[in-house]
């Protein structure tokens, strides 16, 4: 057997699986695309997960890779023995409901035996214990002898996460040798030991799990084939382990060569190679993927992976970084199958060699500081480092808490990691309310103000709306970084750009950044201190890095649609002139794609009249189809054409004149090529919005016409309502008003009949007081417009005097009091009267002298209001 190299054995495989009609398709990034669940790719299935779970269509149902894979679970113990690391590359090959188990076997064995030519009397297959199907592909078709194949329960051969799709595997062992073995006469296929390494694993999907236990077979059947690369390399090339292979031999030979050590010496010295030689791998593929260094999610692992490994090459004495040259070593092994990694070295190099210094910055001190603590936990007779001893040393010299754990296991101490946990949470609490803090000219402070004040943005958007340029700046919104990568958040700032920022009134464009296959979805363009201009939004797929150069495009429809609006502003101020006069001035507007604001001084509502006859205008000067011309002048020049300026804003030396017809503005803003491209103008409402200040709201183009359908679509509904066409709408509508009015003035009347039916003859309840007539009576179930009337036929009867009503209806009490010219010339006061009694029915009032009402909510103390009227009244009689 060829002892084939790593990179022979990748090409061999994707060549193999290419030649069983797979698509062969290059690594997907180490950051998962759309995938909560993972914050690294760890396995060759997990990005193409939408295709197994039916969310997205595969190229191909058939495809093969070979993926750049991270694990950190077991991060601590990396070094401590040959088997862990951190990075390794996982081939693979998928079928999306194509082949299943009889084509995955065959392949597997085909590729093993007769492609890198491993000796079929060594490998042993092993199956699901109750997958006789697999158990009969083995035996039957690929002819291995029964005591050969092994048959492994759940835990190690069925494959399954929770709830979904799941199934058996068959992994394939090859028994390396007695050298590799522990020497127990009963060592065999499951043994721990390094002698039967598995090396392929085929997992057949063909179960839905419920989640309770109950399987049911899928209609679609996937194959997810595994096998680690490094892995495989060890067994063909006959070697202890992972870190013995070619590429990672070279790497792990050029630590010992920067540290002056030798490998196999030393057990401790050895820990530190392995755990330099494997992170510096993870770190050289994760930052070619834009994962860039920081104290949160992968940008943390990142971090925690670099700062232990330059920890590692200060216990071997290595002075200065070292990581950079390293990473070179990384990158020449593993170009071949990674071509990006040459393409980003520079950027790889720098990013690793600023986080080495700032770590080399504090880490002596740190060191030191750690000794210091540990002689005081000594002292005290302690084992475990406060919470805040830990976050100190985090804070204030970067140590991640894991390398500070690490360091003190290693003399035998713990670390109180729910206090560090307490320390940083109170830590980020502070700084969400430190974010509120302003700077010197009363704005929030931002990241946006560490950019270098230099950096500028020039505008190129008003003939184009693509461009290429160079990425200058790139931030998250806490920090300035290197790259933005799938998933995040964050402003691109370029050269040159297409997309017009928010200013002037008109709203930002929106659009799409590209670089090759990755994409920033741009939510927001916004116009910063120094002229630059920042784009604001998201990275869908793929990475950015500064110095790229990208191709920005504006989102044409909402871009032309923004425009309309706009230059529907200038023929509408230019109307609005004409009509009202030329005291009217812009005092603010905004546009949008969606509809137009114009506010201007005007001292009065406008009349329908007036508000028809400037929409007819501003149709007139659309329909005249007139260009548009834009001029850069002086200040001066332009202020000699009689171009209007915004009251009260600053200009440069040279401004922008917009002239359309008899409208000419200063205007930075974005606009058609000519009025008739508006096509439409319709004024939504006119209001006022201050002293003086008027507001026009109004819609331009298919904001018009899509305005006029939703009314048509009303009236429709309307005229279905009645029983009517749009036609004899208006018509129908005064019918039924005419026939509302009659029905009302009967329903009056016939209230007013019950009323009077309710009371009956009140009239021998008259009483009177210091000789003022008095009538105070309850009436049932009267609404306060029924009292009033009963009231004024009652005071009719009566003469002179005074009456009081009192009504519950609906659980709330009505009073009402009228008094006559005589009796308020004796001193009563119908107001005063109510005042007197309301409190007893839970309720206030009053009213003039001759008539006053009230409200009450306790209909029970009606009796008692009514019984009170005549000791009131008494105290008013002069």
């Amino acid at each position: 057997m060829k002892a084939y190299g790593v990179n022979e054995l990748r090409r061999m495989y994707l060549e193999f699986f290419e030649s069983k009609e797979h698509l062969k398709m290059k690594s997907f990034s180490l950051v998962p695309h759309n995938d909560n669940s993972l914050l690294l790719i760890n396995s060759g299935m997990a990005p193409l997960k939408p295709y197994f779970t039916g969310q997205e269509i595969p190229p191909r149902k058939r495809v093969t890779t070979c993926q750049k894979c991270i694990r950190t679970g077991d991060l601590e113990n990396v070094g401590k023995t040959a088997r862990h690391g951190t990075f390794f590359e996982m081939l693979g090959n998928f079928s999306f409901g194509d082949y299943f188990k009889h084509e995955a076997i065959a392949w597997s064995w085909e590729f093993l035996t007769e492609v890198v030519g491993l000796d079929p009397e060594r490998l042993y297959p092993s199956v699901y214990e109750n997958d006789d199907e697999a158990w009969e592909i083995w035996n039957k078709e690929i002819g291995i002898a029964p005591e050969r194949i092994f048959r492994f329960g759940k835990a190690d051969n069925f494959w399954e996460h929770g709830s979904g799709p799941c199934g058996p595997c068959s992994e394939i062992y090859y028994d390396r040798g007695e050298k590799y073995g522990c020497g127990k006469p009963d060592c065999t296929v499951g043994c721990d030991c390094d002698r039967f390494m598995e090396i392929w694993n085929n997992v057949f999907t063909q179960f839905d799990n419920d989640g309770k236990g109950n399987y049911t077979e899928l209609e679609q059947k996937n194959i997810d084939t595994g096998m680690g690369l490094e892995r495989l390399a060890s067994v063909v090339q006959d070697v202890d382990s992972i870190f013995d292979v070619d590429t990672v031999f070279a790497l792990r030979s050029k630590v010992c060569e920067i540290a002056g050590k030798n490998y196999h010496d030393d057990y401790d010295t050895d820990v530190s190679i392995r755990i330099i030689t494997d992170h510096i791998r993870s770190a050289t593929f994760m930052i070619s993927d834009g994962i860039m260094p920081s104290n949160e999610g992968r940008g943390y692992v990142l971090r925690r992976i670099i700062r232990r490994a330059a920890r590692q090459g200060r216990k071997l004495g290595i002075q200065g970084t070292f990581l950079a040259g390293l990473s070179e070593t990384v990158i020449a092994g593993s170009k071949d199958g990674y071509p990006e990694l040459e393409e980003k070295k520079a950027f790889i190099l720098n990013v690793l060699t600023q986080e080495e210094n700032k770590f080399n910055s504090t880490i002596d001190q740190g060191l030191g500081i750690l000794v210091e603590m540990q002689d005081a936990l000594t002292a005290a007779g302690k084992k475990e480092l406060s919470g805040d001893d830990a976050f100190k040393l985090y804070d204030t010299y970067g140590f991640p808490v894991d390398l500070t754990k690490e360091i003190l296991e290693e003399k035998g101490f713990t670390v109180d990691e729910d206090g560090f946990k307490a320390c940083m949470n109170e830590q980020k609490e502070k700084a969400r309310k430190a974010r509120k803090v302003t700077n010197y000219m009363g704005a929030d402070v931002t990241v946006y103000e560490s950019i270098d004040p230099s950096i500028t943005s020039v505008f190129v958007g008003y003939d184009n709306l693509t461009c290429d340029s160079k990425i200058t700046v790139m931030t998250t919104e806490t920090e300035i970084v290197e790259a933005l990568t799938d998933g995040q958040n964050g402003t691109i700032f370029v050269e040159e750009t297409p997309f017009y920022a928010t200013m002037g009134g008109q709203v930002g464009d929106t659009g799409i950044i590209k670089l090759g296959d990755s994409e920033f979805e741009v939510a927001e363009t916004v116009k910063m201190l120094g002229g630059k201009v920042g784009h604001i939004g998201r990275v869908v797929k793929g990475m950015f890095t500064t110095g790229d150069v990208v191709t920005l495009s504006v989102d044409e429809n909402r871009r032309m649609a923004t425009c309309k609006n706009h230059s529907a502003t200038h023929l509408l101020q230019k109307a609005l002139r004409n009509v009202l006069g030329s005291h009217v001035e812009q005092s603010g507007s905004y546009n949008d794609p969606e509809r137009l604001r114009f506010d201007f001084s005007h001292f009065s509502a406008m009349t329908a009249d007036e508000i028809a006859e400037v929409e007819r205008q501003v149709n007139e000067e659309i329909a005249m189809n007139l260009p548009v011309v834009t001029q850069v002048l002086t200040i001066e020049e332009a202020k000699k054409t009689g171009a209007m300026a915004l009251f009260g804003e600053k200009y440069g030396e040279t401004v922008r004149v917009v002239e359309m017809g008899d409208s000419k503005e200063f205007c930075g803003g974005t606009h058609v090529k000519n009025t008739g491209v508006i096509s439409a103008f319709k004024i939504l409402s006119e209001s006022g919005v201050a002293a003086g200040i008027r507001r026009i709201e109004a819609l331009t183009g298919a904001g018009v016409f899509a305005y006029y359908a939703d009314l048509e679509a009303k009236i429709n509904e309307a005229a279905k309502i009645l029983k009517t066409n749009p036609a004899s709408l208006i018509d129908k509508c005064n019918h039924i008003m005419a026939d509302m009015k009659a029905l009302q003035s009967e329903n009056e009347s016939l209230k007013s009949k019950a009323a009077k039916e309710a009371l009956g003859d009140v009239m021998d309840q008259v009483t009177e007081v210091s000789g003022v007539k008095l009538l105070a009576t309850a009436v049932a179930d009267v609404d306060m417009n029924g009292l009033r009337d009963l009231g004024d036929q009652l005071k009719e009867k009566l003469g002179e005097g005074v009456v009081v009503l009192a009504s519950a209806k609906d659980g709330k009490v009505n009073l009402v009091a009228m008094a006559t010219d005589g009796a308020m010339a004796k001193g009563a006061h119908a107001g005063n009267l109510i005042k007197g009694i309301a409190a007893l029915v839970g309720g206030g009032g009053g009213g003039r002298p001759n008539m006053a009402q009230a409200g009450g909510k306790n209909p029970e103390g009606i009796p008692a209001a009514v019984a009170e009227v005549s000791n009131v009244l008494a105290g008013q009689i002069k």
